[in-house]
């Protein structure tokens, strides 16, 4: 038993942004592949949390006590909401609870990224996987604020759904996708004057993290090619 849980923690910390990368990817883009919204809400949303959850370990390796007490601690939490979700959904701020938690999980393991990021002075599939992390950890972190003002005003945003849950988040997911990659259909805007300046943050916010991501990939770059030359 401690050798398998050693292996597994090895495969985790070896492969963890590439983990990571998809399990995001499967959260965010999953409904690509479903037409039972219901079923999302109940089912798939929950499964999709525990191997976020799971996948996010190998980025904490090695951090620190406290630092995987507080992602524990968060990710029972955002997959614990999911479920609870079936019998607490007219609880008064429960969606509002919701939101905040997934906002702070997000942004958390986004700093963890960040600061990998930032650090080493090479390019491999670890760099080149945090750096799609990081992207989509910027949407999910989106969505989930935005939600927050659809649960309390269901006219922030013209064009997305308020038909259930599953339909608003992908309809938000949409919505952050092509803003913070500057498409912008136009076909669901915000409509109040706080989503109006979130959105835009969020598109600012988009376009930086690429400007400052290619500044450190050809930064790294340089520096690798700079070595080579000298040896």
């Amino acid at each position: 038993m401690p050798r398998l849980r050693s292996k597994i923690d090895q495969f985790l910390r070896r492969r963890k942004y590439e983990l990571l990368l998809f399990a995001l990817l499967q959260h965010l883009f999953i409904g690509v592949f479903l037409q039972n919204l219901p079923l999302y809400t109940k089912v798939i949303w929950p499964i999709n949390m525990l191997i976020l959850g799971i996948a996010s370990v190998g980025v904490f390796v090695e951090k620190g006590k406290w630092k995987n007490v507080v992602r524990n601690f968060l990710f029972i939490l955002v997959f614990g909401f999911p479920i609870a979700l079936t019998f607490a959904s007219g609880v008064p701020n429960f969606m509002l609870a919701l939101n905040v938690t997934y906002v702070i999980y997000f942004a958390f393991i986004f700093w963890e990224i960040i600061k990998f990021l930032i650090r080493p002075s090479y390019i491999n599939v670890d760099v080149i996987s945090a750096s799609a992390c990081g992207y989509l950890l910027l949407i999910e972190m989106a969505v989930f604020l935005l939600q927050i003002f659809v649960y309390t005003n269901p006219d922030s945003f013209k064009g997305v759904s308020t038909s259930g849950t599953a339909a608003t988040y992908m309809d938000l997911v949409y919505f952050c996708s092509i803003t913070l990659t500057s498409i912008g259909f136009g076909d669901i805007t915000p409509n109040t004057h706080h989503t109006k300046l979130i959105t835009a943050l969020f598109g600012i916010a988009g376009q930086f993290y690429l400007v400052v991501l290619m500044g450190i990939l050809i930064s790294k770059f340089s520096s690798i090619s700079d070595h080579k030359r000298q040896l």
